[in-house]
């Protein structure tokens, strides 16, 4: 492709991936005003989960369809769908209706992340895609800041509505660059849609993740909800692979993620997205909670991750060529777990909000590393044909990791809490609302509630919070430390020449 035309694919693959990190953090800002203006507070946690289930549940359908019917063709169609879902959610005037334009911005954004990254291993060598990597990485950094920033400025000035529709005009701009100015080449071959292993796949999938993000939260572990939810991911996981073992073409092949290399990136995105889930969340809380800083301290300290990120992204790709995958892959896991321990023995009352923001610059650097590496992996092992679902179930895995540890992390923190309010209500009082659970976090970080507390409670509570952090974090040293044994599990040997260049096998194939 001429490096022209290049360019500006992937001018319009960022713009899309801007879009979609940023659609999270600027749909929370704006939520207070939502849920004034429309009501229904207590559907607030749907907004988000929902539209978190329909994301995750489509990705690896994603992933195999640009690879039957073209990158191209799936990336508009998701493009579109997360269009429509944006204007209607702009014109909701209820929040059970908003909830359901969430599920349909969801489905569409499943395709926007992992088929641009398709896009992206197809038009770069090895090495230029670890350089690409790091822009992408950058446009993500971008969006963790922008997002808040302009959410706020969106819902105080044309309403909020606009944080929606805005999506439209930007969506628009990198559907039409991709259209216009991707070359994409596809064969002259009919194929059969495994339907019904993606109806499976989707059943299964969002089974699995309402049963974690509502269990524990919107009702107990041990209520029929969880129950039933857990009961239809084992019943249908069942029936997934089941079929994908006798499909002429599976939506997952099976087969691809039996072998070793593909299967060990896999789990260590799966890690690699707890992980990364245990230091965007847990960062800014204990900095407002605990140490008492500004939202805006707080987002800077956790801004410092966009720092080493795009940097061993960039760095990864040459050095896999000189040393490997596993070299790559095992340096920065133990970075991150280095990072992971220091973060562990920081997390104290009085430790400097600086020195947090070190070491989430070092997250950073190991973290992108990690993903960086197992997303090369995937991408130049396989032929062509199986980019789009290898890059899928990458993408799938990592968002996945980050959706366990929400129910995991969440538990060991909470757990903590609950015990040592039980040891505290003389100190505390015996007002049922610092008995809650949920209420100490919800205190300590509204600065009205935070101001009313007594010298004693204030320390009490802050403590208590510490502690409930400082376990989970534990938690996330352990996973990290797994993530450095599934590195041993890389492939040693550097890339083939074909490999680096991105030559796999390709059938004939006609323009389209």
């Amino acid at each position: 492709m001429d490096p022209r035309r290049r360019n500006l694919v992937l001018g319009s693959l960022l713009i899309a991936m801007f879009l979609s990190a940023m659609e999270g953090t600027i749909v929370a800002t704006a939520m207070p005003t939502i849920i004034g203006d429309l009501g229904g507070f207590a559907l607030f946690a749907w907004v988000f989960s929902l539209f978190l289930l329909a994301q995750v549940a489509t990705i690896p359908i994603y992933g195999r369809l640009s690879d039957v019917i073209g990158r191209k063709r799936v990336f508009a169609v998701g493009i579109m769908i997360f269009l429509a879902g944006s204007f209607l959610c702009g014109a909701s005037q209820s929040m059970v209706f908003l909830i359901m334009a969430r599920v349909v911005q969801g489905i569409g954004a499943g395709a926007v992340l992992p088929v641009a990254s398709t896009i992206v291993g197809d038009i770069y060598s090895l090495q230029e895609r670890a350089k690409v990597q790091g822009y992408i990485s950058s446009a993500w950094a971008l969006a963790s800041v922008a997002g808040p920033t302009l959410g706020g400025l969106i819902v105080q000035t044309i309403g909020w509505s606009w944080i929606f529709w805005i999506n439209i005009p930007i969506g628009l701009l990198a559907l039409i660059g991709v259209w216009v100015f991707h070359q994409e080449t596809l064969t002259k071959k009919r194929h059969s849609i495994d339907w019904l292993g993606s109806l499976t796949l989707v059943i299964a999938t969002s089974s699995l993740i309402l049963a974690l993000v509502q269990g524990g939260v919107v009702w107990a572990w041990s209520s029929p909800q969880s129950y039933l939810s857990f009961g239809g991911f084992a019943v249908f996981a069942a029936l997934f692979i089941w079929r994908e073992s006798r499909a002429k073409e599976p939506i997952l092949p099976l087969d691809l993620m039996k072998r070793r290399s593909i299967a060990a990136a896999n789990l260590i995105a799966l890690v690699a997205g707890g992980v990364t889930y245990g230091i965007t969340s847990f960062t800014p809380t204990f900095a407002q909670g605990v140490l008492g800083t500004s939202s805006i301290a707080a987002g800077l300290i956790i801004a410092t991750l966009s720092i080493g990120w795009p940097v061993a992204a960039t760095l990864s790709g040459p050095v896999i060529i000189r040393r490997g995958y596993r070299f790559t892959g095992l340096v920065s896991l133990f970075i991150t777990l280095a990072a992971t321990l220091l973060f562990a023995l920081l997390l104290k009352p009085g430790v400097n909000p600086w020195a947090l923001a070190g070491v989430t610059t070092i997250f950073g650097f190991g973290l992108g590393g990690a993903t960086t590496t197992s997303l090369l992996a995937v991408q130049t092992v396989v032929s062509y044909a199986q980019r789009g679902v290898s890059t899928g179930a990458n993408m799938f895995a990592r968002t996945l990791g980050s959706t366990l540890w929400v129910a995991i992390l969440g538990s060991v923190m909470n757990g903590v809490i609950v015990n040592r309010l039980a040891s505290l209500h003389i100190v505390l009082g015996h007002t049922p609302k610092f008995q809650q659970k949920l209420d100490v976090t919800n205190v300590l970080l509204d600065p009205a509630e935070r101001a009313r507390l007594g010298a004693v409670q204030l320390r009490a509570l802050t403590h208590t919070l510490a502690a409930g952090i400082d376990h989970a974090f534990w938690w996330v040293f352990a996973t990290a430390a797994i993530g450095v044994a599934l590195g041993l599990l890389m492939p040693k040997g550097v890339p083939t020449e074909a490999e680096r260049q991105g030559d796999a096998v390709r059938t004939p194939s006609t323009p389209a």
